[in-house]
């Protein structure tokens, strides 16, 4: 019979007996590839090459909005319209080509005009920098406690000046919490039996909580934080109790911690 999980409610103290304890063990049940189908991370594991991976998980991220059979579904589709290489895609594509590929594209309220934006900047990324993860690099500081400066970084190269993209890549300098920028980090800098990485020139101890409303609620009922809103300040405070306790890891636990609420266990 598998053991309950408790969490104290002083869970934002790293002294407190069992705490990284409840937490391990949260990560050892949840933390599983059985339950890969409950996120749109799945996706990535369909791409073995780094440079069609990261491409396949900015996509995935940026509309990780909403019911995940509906995610999956317009990524899918897109993807199939971008023949299942979309790095090879848009570095071999016309712009007139591109536009065709995103036609008809329809996720909640992100249009065929939206997600070729985002495409399009991406492209002009890739053809300055190589690749997502060199750009990444260069715009975190060595000395950089935290991946906040890559993320506002990629969110203005990629979604430039144009109006009505900012929601796909929302950027921290205006107070967002990047719940799905801080997500592709982790998918591509992690790597377990959930997240597969990809990029090696980056640590996971700079990576940031993606942080939405469900897991504010879990963060806010473990004492993490007591902020009212999941912006960016909280996402940074909640990564900071984190990192108390997994200095070299400070989001191991987001995975495990949403699916646990997600199958009713006492989070």
């Amino acid at each position: 019979m598998d053991k309950k999980l408790y969490f104290s409610e002083s869970l934002c103290c790293p002294e407190a007996a069992g705490n990284k304890k409840n937490l391990d063990l949260c990560y050892e049940r949840y933390n599983k590839r059985r339950y890969l189908n409950s996120d749109p991370v799945q996706i990535l594991y369909r791409f073995d090459d780094p440079q069609e991976r990261e491409l396949a998980g900015l996509i995935a991220a940026s509309i990780a909005y909403g019911r995940v059979r509906s995610i999956l579904g317009s990524a899918e589709a897109l993807l199939e319209n971008l023949q299942w290489r979309p790095h090879r895609f848009l570095m071999n594509s016309s712009q007139t080509e591109l536009r065709a590929a995103c036609a008809g594209f329809r996720h909640r309220f992100t249009g065929p005009e939206k997600i070729f934006r985002l495409l399009s900047g991406t492209r002009a990324l890739l053809e300055n920098y190589g690749t997502i993860a060199d750009f990444v690099a260069l715009s975190h500081g060595s000395g950089d406690l935290t991946y906040e400066r890559a993320i506002s970084a990629l969110a203005k190269e990629v979604a430039g000046s144009p109006e009505g993209i900012s929601h796909l890549l929302p950027s921290p300098v205006k107070g967002s919490a990047c719940k799905r920028l801080c997500l592709f980090f982790r998918w591509m800098i992690r790597s377990d039996n959930i997240d597969p990485g990809g990029w090696r020139c980056l640590k996971p101890d700079a990576l940031i909580v993606p942080l939405d409303v469900h897991m504010m609620r879990i963060c806010r009922r473990l004492g993490l934080t007591g902020r009212k809103n999941a912006d960016w300040k909280a996402a940074l405070e909640v990564t900071g109790k984190f990192r108390a306790i997994c200095p070299e890891d400070p989001v191991k636990y987001d995975f495990a911690l949403t699916r646990a609420s997600m199958f009713g266990h006492p989070v």
